[in-house]
């Protein structure tokens, strides 16, 4: 059984690398090869063949479940709840939506969002709207976030906004489980706010009561990062196996207690555990991590309850299977991972192991062990371990799974009982947060906290498990003294970087901005940032800087803000507060008169590792318009040019035209102004002659970026283009003979992902 079930989730990992599903006579085959099998009793093959068979059912079923064609880009009238506590955002509030009506077809969860709504939302409320969707799709960068996976793996079918015309209801729709669970929480949500206004703490409360993360700040987050103690700020198995054991524990004493004999007490406390595992994940919204542990938990209760073979490994194993069976796409998901592998390495450190250390020395060799084991995983995840993340586990896990969770949900049941005597405990709970806070914030500060590696490649993963076990086997086992070198390949990771006399240009998916970068040898230039929408998101920290440390970049030579709008320098804050930044180039008074910067003008030359960089605008008397006077930059090598022109328009166009002539030819031009039809002029298009034209826009923007006329020209001059809203991030090379694009899109396809067109495989000679 222990073998099936990991060929069993050989064979779902396998189909989620995919970039199609398989047709109606390869899963034909998948069946017949199933029951042949079976035939042979060849249970681990017939395992593997079962989970490829399973998954890819599953997945067709999912895709089946997304936006029709149809429905795509068009006013739809919709009934239904909101299901998530609703997100403020600035100008617009987000949430998930169930819907009830229409239902042929039709997505039952999607995430909408209310650009300045005029009444209060709440979730449970039941609306009726009339929005415009789209199908999911998110942005695609190397090391970045990848929003499209995450919709897929959470069941939602398409995304989109509500219209103000016609004006949204509130309707009255038959009530459902998940909506009562809505209400609930969102009355918790408000009873908190009341007892706790102002709390720096009280975002943390609601995550670990009712998983609403909304409140938490960037700062919080990232000392949370630092620390290693994520996992205990959101509702985990941790939490949910925490509160199941004690209400297991007290339920069976007082079983025991009634001398009931009808039902055996193991039993009884089996089943009230269960209840509170459902009924605390309800709380926390039924997200997909809280319902993964609640199957694993059920299992594990349910050998309990039947008195059946609870080896703690066989118990994981069968969790793992339930899961997979359940919901095979909890394997797209990190904590699907980072949850059964911490599992895991528990169970190998205690189990079997002769003696029973003190109750300290036994929490600090779990932290020791789940920290060492899991390096491996949060290398490839996220780039960065904690290495104090032992010690700040060893003091943060007793003190929020003991003195934190268990009186805080005791809190919550108070506020509808005895509101005052629960705001008084949440006070309390308030001030040692408060204390929790203050250690971890100093830790986050050490030098050396945390460290950032590089993506490492698959047999250095595999050595690091190895080493993981060996390091963390029994005393006296053969070869455990060798078991550091097996982390070195993880370590030492070496990174592509471009030759002297190369460069390297990524136009970086942003949505509707500009975010781009440019390598050489020893140098780097970040030209722009992206936008930033709100105090806890900008394209600064979810896109660019993700992307730099995957490429092994710790300092930034030069940062180029073209100009002030938003789109091209909201992110730029983030940058500078995370790296060290050499020199600042702008257009704008904002950025030149900072510390390390200046004003971007024409004539300004360095050079780099053998490559040129020239400003080309604006000029000292510069031009009327802000969007005129973006940064425009030259990169030269010896075989290929780039030429970057943040939002020049025509006035901009004429005069670099006048100026330069022919010395603008350039092989790749990224497009001026997104490709709006006040730019890429015949006259510039004329002197520049590009071989490939890169356009930085937003999926499907409400400005209509790219401009169908601009298209147009482009197609009738015969120069190739790509947009970052089809392809993702895009690179392009200098160093060969031709110019070969990678799109991000093309190069992780997927077969949850939307089409790419099929200029990404353009060869530009």
């Amino acid at each position: 059984m222990n073998s099936s079930s990991l060929m069993f989730l050989a064979g779902i990992v396998a189909v989620q690398q995919f970039s199609r599903l398989p047709n109606m006579f390869e899963l034909l085959g998948l069946g017949i090869g199933c029951l042949l099998l079976i035939f042979r009793r060849d249970w681990r093959f017939f395992a593997l063949f079962a989970g490829l068979l399973w998954a890819s059912l599953f997945g067709g079923w999912r895709l089946s479940q997304q936006l029709p064609d149809t429905y795509q880009n068009r006013e739809v009238k919709v009934q239904g709840y909101i299901a998530s506590l609703p997100q403020q955002q600035d100008q617009r509030t987000n949430f998930d939506f169930i819907v009830t009506a229409p239902t042929d077809g039709f997505p039952d969860k999607i995430r909408l969002s209310w650009y300045y709504p005029q009444l209060n939302l709440a979730a449970g409320q039941s609306w009726e709207f009339h929005v415009k969707l789209r199908k999911p799709h998110g942005r695609l960068n190397p090391g970045g976030f990848d929003f499209e996976a995450w919709l897929f793996t959470n069941h939602i079918g398409a995304t989109g906004y509500v219209r103000d015309k016609p004006p949204p209801q509130i309707v009255s729709i038959s009530p459902s489980i998940g909506q009562y669970f809505a209400r609930y929480r969102q009355a918790i949500a408000d009873r908190l706010d009341a007892a706790l206004p102002g709390s720096e703490q009280l975002g943390i409360i609601k995550a670990l009561t009712i998983g609403s993360q909304n409140a938490i700040t960037q700062q919080q987050w990232q000392v949370f990062r630092v620390t290693g103690v994520v996992h205990l700020i959101v509702i985990s198995g941790s939490h949910i196996s925490l509160i199941a054991g004690l209400i297991y524990l007290w339920s069976r004493r007082l079983w025991a207690y009634t001398g009931v004999l009808s039902i055996s007490p193991q039993r009884a406390a089996a089943l009230c555990a269960w209840l509170a595992a459902v009924f605390y994940a309800g709380l926390a919204g039924y997200s997909v991590p809280t319902l993964r542990a609640v199957i694993m938990l059920s299992v594990a209760l349910a050998a309990i309850a039947w008195q059946r073979n609870t080896a703690p490994m066989r118990v994981l194993l069968l969790a793992l299977l339930a899961v997979c069976l359940i919901d095979p796409l909890a394997v797209l998901s990190v904590g699907f991972w980072l949850s059964f592998v911490a599992v895991a390495l528990l169970i190998y450190v205690s189990a079997g192991r002769l003696g029973r250390p003190s109750y300290w020395r036994e929490a600090g060799g779990a932290q020791l062990a789940t920290a060492v084991g899991l390096s491996p995983l949060l290398i490839v995840f996220f780039q960065q371990v904690s290495l104090i993340s032992p010690v700040a586990n060893w003091l943060a896990v007793p003190v929020i799974g003991i003195l934190i969770v268990p009186p805080a949900l005791l809190a919550v049941v108070l506020l509808f009982i005895w509101p005052w005597l629960a705001a008084l405990l949440l006070h309390l709970l308030d001030y040692l947060l408060q204390g929790l806070w203050w250690l971890l914030a100093q830790m986050a500060d050490l030098p050396l906290a945390s460290i950032s590696c590089l993506p490492p490649p698959w047999y250095a993963v595999a050595l690091a498990a190895a080493g993981v076990l060996l390091l963390l086997a029994p005393g006296g086992f053969p070869g455990k003294y060798l078991s550091p070198l097996l982390f070195l390949p993880l370590i030492f990771v070496t990174v592509e970087r471009p030759k002297p006399g190369e460069a390297w240009l990524t136009v970086l998916d942003v949505g509707q901005g500009l975010a781009a970068v440019v390598q050489t040898a020893e140098h780097t230039l970040v030209f722009d940032t992206g936008a930033r929408y709100s105090e806890y998101s900008d394209m600064g920290d979810s896109v660019v800087l993700p992307f730099l440390r995957e490429q092994g970049i710790t300092r930034v030579d030069s940062l180029m803000i073209s100009h002030g709008d938003n789109d091209h320098s909201g992110g730029a804050d983030s940058i500078l507060n995370e790296l060290s930044v050499d020199k600042i180039l702008s257009s704008v008074s904002d950025w030149a008169e900072r510390e390390n910067g200046q004003y971007c003008r024409n004539g300004q030359t360095w050079r780099w590792d053998d490559v040129s960089f020239s400003v080309l605008s604006p000029s000292e008397s510069g031009f009327a318009g802000d969007n005129d006077n973006s940064c425009v930059l030259q990169v030269s090598t010896a075989r290929q040019r780039f030429l970057l022109t943040g939002d020049i328009e025509q006035a901009a166009e004429t005069w670099l035209v006048q100026e330069y002539g022919d010395r603008l030819a350039s092989d790749v031009l990224l497009a001026p102004h997104h490709g709006s039809k006040t730019s890429s002029s015949l006259d510039l298009l004329g002197a520049v002659v590009p071989k490939l034209i890169l356009i930085p826009a937003g999926y499907q923007n409400r400005f209509g970026f790219p401009h169908r006329q601009v298209i147009e020209r482009y197609r009738q001059l015969g120069i190739a283009w790509l947009n970052t809203a089809e392809q993702g991030a895009i690179s392009v090379r200098s160093g060969t003979e031709s110019i070969q694009p990678i799109a991000e899109r093309a190069k992780r396809q997927r077969y949850w992902r939307a089409a790419v067109p099929n200029r990404q495989s353009i060869d530009v000679r």
